[in-house]
């Protein structure tokens, strides 16, 4: 009898022994009626409370566990499926490129940890049901990291590697009558982990489902289908491939919408090749996903039904044509974004309803397409995007980047895996094999992709020789031989990630021989996606580039308890996890907890919408150019609704009928007529859906074009009287309703009472500082700009001076009839030392025209925001605004917002990034109002002027690293700026802000704006 030899772990060859050979994951029942009602009678569930023993290592657990005699009833209690780490034994760790080893045992490719790497025992004892009995039993465990020894009844079944694909075993001869005992070791770490370094958190344990399954007398083990066109493509070759356990026939029937097409019988072998002739088929796409069912009534000899097997068919065709990818002709573009399969309560390990969330909520922001990162994930997606409508980058269980970071500088390939190492080869094939097999059949799937960050090599070759070789319909992708040109054909496309629009640019001109895409881009770590746009108008001027995969779709964070039993996301470090990579598992345009967008989803949206309506507004006439960018529908699919506001309040609304062809454009007089009354006037041109759809109801804006114009009318003039009243210490000016003082000696505005009540808490101060966002970070914004967070803190109208008392700078007053003008100069700590002058010019109704400039000094260069920051208290927690919205926009992420009327409270401008960072802020506003329960408050008004009302003043949101760290909410932060730099997004590891959306410092700065108590 073969025994487990675990000293074999460590070894790459040794990667599966006694496994069930990789097959299709199709569904079968033993009959039709069976397979309406979903019982599959042929599967047992093996899924709920397992017997478990955790060990920190192998030398630590129970040896003989496994055997008949070893009585396990006393140990504890897991639940299967589930990550050890969720259940209350180990923790989860997060890391990026470093494997989760360094630092505690040095370690060589062929190595493993010994002093801790968790060995999962796990006990079930089953019996087999009824149904079963007599017939071949067969187990199922649908994903375990990283490898996984299995025993029933004592005896040694067989082990496999590869977490992230189906591995089963036969275990007909080893089952008994009454009670049997399986037994399961996973182990943490083996020597497949070298190629599993992955950017996330790293678990273990039996995570996807467990169920045994028997096969019918005649059984259809595997099914290849393929959907072969023509090259006017309005006919088709339906080619099945059927591998069968035993001879009989085969029935099939081809239906579209419950209306038979075809009907036929054939007889069965045990390989079969059957084409069906499909005459003008409707095709599938991600814009209109038709699927087509074809049914499999599988016989034996005497006619009898053995079992029936249902499959979607998407016919469509995926081919380069020259160098460029086309579906069904059309040049594609992939608007994508990399999923990782992740649960905050669960981890990889997720929920059927959280996966139609996600397709649900990329389908309603115009994302087309996923990438699996960076390995297969539960069969479930790939069926859902099948049906939704998602083209997919297939990827391949594959990432050896902690192998290779530092080679490049070293030049030391030695330790480099898989690379040219034979001894990898064998694993890295059945990886892919084992992947394309399960997942072959699905029409969602246009390119496999061989792996992530694993640099380059011969095994990496002979991979995406395999896919080309079993599946000459699609196409195969791997960034990796960027950084390794030897083997450059082992890719279909050139990929690369966050590589800049200038860049791609200049590399297609030196190279066309193949389409470009992004599998990584426009990082969306925290508050980011600046400039995405860049990209996306990239695909609309050069041909060869064809898109790309936001990195990524959904904050990895796991649901966690402070220290006062508060629950919060958690992230790298939190578990007291070494080494980690800390908050950089937090890049999502989704958050972790709920599944919900971020405000970065709003640039997404825009960005990747497939209809551009152009507004265009001249002296005779108003017109609107539209510009349908999808493959195959025409605009009337959706139907058209033109908007018309005055000053942010919808004065009219008229349908638009359209008619633009696919890859069209089209223009059209607007339905609304050119306003001649004095006002601001937004017309909107929005495209709804016009029937309900799986991921969304009638009526759901699918894009959108917004321009604006204005007819010029009387400006506001403010009046009424005022007195001054000048002391040895304040200035004080008063009005009928309102009264201010200005201070000598504390330098500012110390006090605005509206309707006699205070509105400010503290004195307004110019501001010159956000708090740093993860990009900000990764590129040393906080380093290169410090000046400037010390310039906002220290500032004063004071300055060191000879004596024992500081110099000052009294404000200058300037009373005429209309107004009382009082400047303040202002000191910035700074080297070399800068000044900035703050007026506060009074009128008699209470309104405070402010101005803040500066003269800028060249050695100082540029600062992050250049503005007045306001407290007031946090009564004041309601905010309603006329500018962009409704989510945060920023000067390099406005595209996707519209002007308009906005409210929300202050504390929902709070976005729920994993590291608190800047956050809140609205451009082109032209008034905000903040205001209590009852409606009072203050007003600020100016000129497309950005704004943003938080509970934390800049520096209180940087000194946290976590919600729970932020204090406790005492006041309502107003900043009112010129403007604040851009968020960037190229990466998070250095790309700066794009120069266009840096402040302008190059002449003389001025911000104006008012506010006044309402």
């Amino acid at each position: 009898m073969k025994t487990f030899d675990y000293e074999l772990v460590k070894n790459p060859e040794y990667f599966k022994e006694n496994c069930v050979q990789a097959h299709s994951s199709h569904k079968y029942f033993e009959s039709i009626e069976a397979m309406e009602c979903g019982e599959e009678q042929f599967q047992y569930s093996l899924n709920g409370l397992w017997k478990f023993h955790y060990a920190k290592n192998y030398k630590s657990t129970i040896t003989g566990f496994e055997k008949e005699e070893y009585n396990c009833s006393s140990w504890d209690d897991i639940r299967v499926p589930a990550h050890i780490q969720m259940e209350g034994y180990d923790v989860p760790q997060y890391a990026n490129v470093q494997y989760p080893w360094e630092g505690k045992e040095k370690l060589s490719p062929g190595e493993i940890p010994e002093e801790f790497n968790p060995v999962a025992s796990y006990v079930k004892y089953f019996e087999v049901p009824e149904n079963m009995k007599g017939k071949p039993v067969f187990i199922s465990f649908q994903g375990a990291e990283s490898g996984l020894a299995l025993w029933l009844n004592g005896v040694f079944i067989g082990y496999s590697e590869d977490s992230f694909t189906p591995s089963e075993f036969e275990l007909t001869s080893y089952v008994k009558e009454g009670v049997n005992k399986l037994a399961v070791q996973v182990f943490k770490w083996t020597g497949s982990s070298w190629c599993e370094d992955q950017d996330f958190f790293r678990f273990s344990g039996i995570y996807r489902d467990v169920y045994l399954y028997t096969i019918p007398e005649v059984h259809v083990q595997d099914v290849r289908v393929r959907t072969l066109l023509d090259d006017t493509f309005t006919n088709a070759d339906l080619e099945l491939v059927l591998k069968a356990s035993g001879k009989g026939s085969v029935k099939f029937t081809l239906s579209d919408k419950g209306k038979v097409l075809h009907t036929s019988r054939e007889a069965l072998e045990k390989e079969n090749t059957f084409v069906i002739q499909v005459k003008e088929p409707r095709l599938w796409s991600a814009e209109e996903p038709v699927l087509y069912d074809l049914l499999m009534e599988i016989f034996n000899k005497q006619g009898n039904l053995k079992e029936v097997i249902p499959q979607k068919v998407g016919f469509r065709r995926f081919e380069m044509k020259g160098n460029i990818m086309t579906l069904n002709g059309k040049r594609i573009v992939f608007k994508g974004v990399n999923r990782h399969e992740f649960s905050s309560s669960t981890g990889r390990q997720v929920r059927r309803e959280d996966v139609v969330k996600d397709i649900v909520t990329m389908k309603q922001n115009n994302i087309n397409a996923i990438r699996t990162c960076h390995y297969p994930d539960d069969v479930m997606i790939y069926d859902l995007c099948d049906e939704y409508g998602l083209y997919m980058i297939a990827e391949n269980n594959l990432e050896s980047h902690g192998s290779w970071d530092l080679a490049e500088f070293t030049g030391d390939w030695s330790e480099i895996v898989p690379c040219d190492k034979k001894e990898w080869l064998p694993m890295m094939l059945d990886r892919v094999n084992s992947m394309y097999q399960r997942d072959k059949n699905h029409p969602s799937i246009l390119i496999w992709s061989c792996g992530n960050e694993s640099f380059g090599g011969k095994d990496i070759y002979e991979m995406s020789q395999f896919y080309k070789k079993e599946d000459p319909t699609r196409l195969v992708h791997y960034e990796g031989v960027r950084h390794d040109r030897r083997y450059n054909d082992t890719s279909d496309m050139e990929s690369q990630m966050y590589t800049t629009v200038e860049d791609i640019k200049k590399f297609l001109e030196n190279d066309r021989s193949k389409p470009f895409i992004c599998c990584e881009y426009t990082h969306a770590m925290g508050n980011s996606c600046g400039a995405m746009h860049k990209y996306t108008d990239l695909t609309d001027t050069e041909p060869l580039y064809q898109g790309g995969f936001i990195w990524d779709y959904i904050d990895q964070s796991i649901d966690k308890k402070d220290r006062y039993g508060e629950e919060f996301q958690a992230y790298g470090g939190d578990f007291d996890d070494h080494p980690c990579d800390y908050n950089f598992s937090g890049n999502g345009i989704v958050y972790g907890k709920d599944r919900n967008p971020s405000p970065k989803m709003q640039e997404v949206k825009f960005n990747y919408q497939n209809i551009s309506p152009e507004l265009v507004f001249t002296d005779t006439c108003s017109y609107v150019k539209i510009k349908n960018k999808n493959l195959f529908t025409n605009t009337d699919h959706y139907d058209c609704l033109v908007t018309l506001a005055k000053d942010g309040r919808m004065i009219k609304q008229a349908e638009l009928e359209t008619h633009v062809l696919p890859l069209s454009e089209e223009e059209y007089e607007l339905p609304v007529e050119m306003q001649t009354r004095p006002g601001e006037y937004t017309v909107t041109v929005s495209f709804l859906l016009k029937e309900d759809t799986l991921w969304a109801r009638k009526g759901h804006e699918v894009a959108f074009g917004q321009g604006v114009y204005s007819v010029d009318g009387e400006k506001t003039v403010h009046k009424g009287a005022f007195q001054v009243i000048q002391g040895a210490h304040n200035i004080g000016i008063k009005g009928q309703e309102f009264e201010v003082m200005f201070s000598y000696l504390n330098g500012g505005l110390v006090s605005y009472r509206y309707g006699g009540v205070e509105m400010i808490k503290m004195i307004p101060k110019p501001n010159f500082w956000r708090t740093p966002t993860d990009n900000d970070e990764g590129n040393l914004m906080p380093m290169r700009y410090a000046q400037w967070k010390i310039a906002s803190l220290y500032l004063s109208h004071k300055k060191p001076g000879k004596g024992r008392y500081p110099d000052s700078i009294p404000p200058e007053l300037e009373v005429t009839e209309e107004y009382a003008k009082i400047t303040y100069t202002y000191n910035l700590p700074t080297t070399p030392a800068a000044q900035c002058q703050l007026a506060y010019q009074v009128y008699g109704d209470g309104y405070i025209e402010t101005t803040l400039t500066y003269n800028p000094v060249k050695e100082l260069g540029d600062m992050p925001e250049f503005g007045v920051m306001f407290k007031l208290d946090a009564d004041y927690d309601s905010v309603t605004w006329y500018g962009m919205g409704p989510e945060e926009t920023y000067v390099d992420r406005c595209k996707g917002a519209k002007l308009g009327i906005y409210k929300n409270k202050v504390a929902d401008n709070m976005a729920r990034y994993l590291n608190p960072q800047e956050c809140g802020n609205k451009v082109g506003v032209r008034w905000a109002a903040v205001t209590d329960k009852k409606g009072r408050g203050m007003l600020f008004t100016g000129d497309k002027m950005e704004f943003s009302a938080l509970p934390y003043t800049p520096h209180e949101i940087e000194n946290a690293r976590h919600d729970f760290e932020l204090p406790k909410v005492h006041y309502t932060v107003v900043r009112v700026s010129k403007q604040q730099m851009g968020v960037g997004g190229d990466d998070s590891w250095g790309a700066k802000t794009h120069e266009e959306y840096l402040l302008d410092v190059g002449q003389k700065m001025e911000f104006t704006f008012g506010f006044k108590g309402i």
